[in-house]
This record gives structure tokens, C-alpha cells and sequence, in this order.
């Protein structure tokens, strides 16, 4: 009988590296699994165009208040599962993720809910954020937009929010705007910080535009006229700004 010693050999070789790649994998995890202590828990927190609420250490104290802090813990006792949906059941957490790492340690990648407005309305108190989701009010303090007046959840989410992110992206309006009031008619008045008048954009729509013009009026007309001139702005028409003196 003719023996194909090729083939033999091909086997054969087959089959010790199988046993090499798996006895390198079990010797490779089990120090891992059964030995290792976690020596550290590295945090990033995904951030936003404001920088974020949430750091690595309010991170890491809710997972020392869960009692869920890996650190000190044989990594074999971690349970990153449980760790993720701890953390992703908090107000401020949209996604969690978890794992280990070769050198003892675990890694979290956290993306946060970032507030953009607060809803202060019909006894209501919430939060928004950006992408239009109601928050309820927690115990963080954001200086944030307060928005008062006929306001649904609805008209919140698809209208507040993104003027929301409008202001919130642009370091001049984010100090400048103290307050949103939506009227009856859905239509919206702004309230500054400074200067003693009250801003009317009209219907929420080309909202960007509306501020750039009245950004350029603030620094061409208020600068020289003085800031508490007029008592009302109106932005509401396009390529034109209504004033009303005190």
C-alpha cells in the first residue's frame, strides 16, 4: 500500500500547531482569568461640543457606590455586563462599554447625554438634550438656557433642542442668552443677560441666521447706540432688524 507521506506530514503538522495555538491561548488567558488582579479602571467619557458634564471620576464614584469598582478584584470576579448596564441606567449615560486588557486592567468608553435646555413649564422641570430627549431634572447643576411659556415634550424635542445646540456650540450666546419664552402662537422671545431688552425671533426657523444678524447688530449698532437703548429686537423678518425704544 502506497503511503502519501505529503499529506501524512501536512496532517501532522496541521494538528501540532492546532495544539501549540491552543495550549498558548489557555497558558495566555489563564493568568488572566484566574490570577490577575485588576490594577486600574482607565475612563474616557465621550465629549461634546461643550466639553461634556460628566468626568472620569463621577464614573468611577458611581461604580464605587454601586459597589462595582473593579479595582482590587481578580479580574476572573469582573463582570463588565453588569458593569454596563449599571452605568447605562444612570440619566446622564447613553452607551457603556467594558472590557479587559492584557495588562490587568479595565477600560470604560462612556458616551453621555449632554443637556442642552432646561424646561421650566405647567409645573414641569426637565432637561433636553441633543438629540431631543427629555431628561429628568437630576441632581448635576448645569448652567444651561431656562425655557418658560407653551411648551409640549413634543415642541421641546423637535424645536428647543435644536436651537438648544445652536446656542450651547457658540461661546458668545451660550453667556449672552438667559432665557427662552415660547408663546402661544409658538413663537419665540429671548431673554440676555446683558443689555435690558427682549430679543423676538419670531418662528423658530433659520434660527442660525437670525442670531448672526443679531450678533452683527450687537457689535455695529448696540456697541455705539448703548445696550439698553431699545427695549425690544425684532430678528423675526429676513435681512432686517425692528427696534423698539425704551
Amino acid at each position: 500500500m502506497h503511503i502519501n507521506w505529503k499529506k501524512v506530514f501536512n496532517i501532522s503538522f496541521g494538528v501540532i500547531i492546532g495544539i501549540y495555538l491552543l495550549l498558548a491561548v489557555t497558558a495566555f488567558n489563564h493568568p488572566i482569568e484566574r490570577d490577575m488582579v485588576c490594577r486600574d479602571m482607565q475612563i474616557s467619557v465621550e465629549g461634546s461640543v461643550t466639553g461634556g458634564f460628566l468626568t472620569p471620576a463621577d464614573i468611577r464614584r458611581i461604580l464605587t457606590e454601586q459597589q462595582l469598582n473593579p479595582v482590587g478584584k481578580k479580574l476572573a470576579d469582573v463582570n463588565l455586563r453588569n458593569m454596563e448596564e449599571r452605568l447605562e441606567a444612570q440619566e446622564l449615560i447613553d452607551n457603556a462599554e467594558a472590557y479587559k486588557t492584557l495588562g490587568g486592567n479595565v477600560k470604560l468608553s462612556i458616551k453621555e447625554r449632554v443637556p442642552v435646555m432646561r424646561v421650566m413649564t405647567n409645573g414641569q422641570d426637565y432637561y433636553v438634550d441633543r438629540d431631543g430627549k427629555a431628561l429628568r431634572n437630576t441632581g448635576y447643576v448645569f448652567n444651561l438656557v431656562v425655557a418658560t411659556g407653551s411648551i409640549s415634550q413634543t415642541y421641546a424635542s423637535r424645536v428647543l433642542a435644536p436651537i438648544g445646540r445652536i446656542i450651547m456650540a457658540d461661546d458668545f450666546w451660550r453667556n449672552q442668552i438667559e432665557q427662552i419664552h415660547v408663546l402661544p402662537d409658538s413663537t419665540i422671545e429671548m431673554v440676555p443677560r446683558v443689555g435690558e431688552h427682549i430679543i423676538y425671533i419670531g418662528r423658530p426657523i433659520g434660527v442660525t441666521k437670525k442670531l448672526e444678524r443679531l450678533r452683527k447688530f450687537y457689535r455695529y449698532g448696540l456697541s455705539q447706540a448703548g445696550w439698553n437703548k431699545y427695549k425690544r429686537i425684532s430678528v423675526e423678518f429676513n435681512n432686517q432688524i425692528v427696534c423698539k425704544k425704551r
